[in-house]
């Protein structure tokens, strides 16, 4: 049952960036600035953390669960810290996901020849 809600949630979420694109005419950039605004707020009013517990994996992966640990890590070290806080929880708990991304990037633009 785990497996069949995280296929249905992270599902439901492509077809909304999918909807975005093609009847809205939105660019990708939008759809993934939108979805990561739209996690972040969700996780303002408390209702991600009940939507990973639903979902699982189907909220975790898409790109919605990238603002909700931008938020989240602010917000829990603001708490600690203070105001300094912020800066330290964005990076704490999205870090390895962007170094990640900027190593394979690069790993990529080497063996790889673009077009054009």
């Amino acid at each position: 049952m785990e497996y069949l809600l995280a296929f249905v949630v992270g599902g439901a979420i492509c077809v909304i960036g999918q909807l975005l694109l093609d009847i809205f005419k939105l660019t990708p950039a939008h759809v993934m600035s939108s979805f990561v605004v739209t996690g972040a707020i969700l996780d303002g009013f408390g209702l991600y953390d009940k939507l990973i517990e639903f979902a699982g994996a189907g909220a975790t992966v898409p790109i919605t669960s990238f603002g909700h640990s931008l938020l989240h890590g602010a917000m829990e070290q603001a708490n600690e810290h203070g105001f300094i806080g912020i800066g330290i929880g964005i990076f704490e708990l999205t870090s390895a996901g962007i170094s990640s991304a900027i190593l394979f990037a690069f790993i990529m633009a080497i063996i790889f020849k673009p077009k054009g």
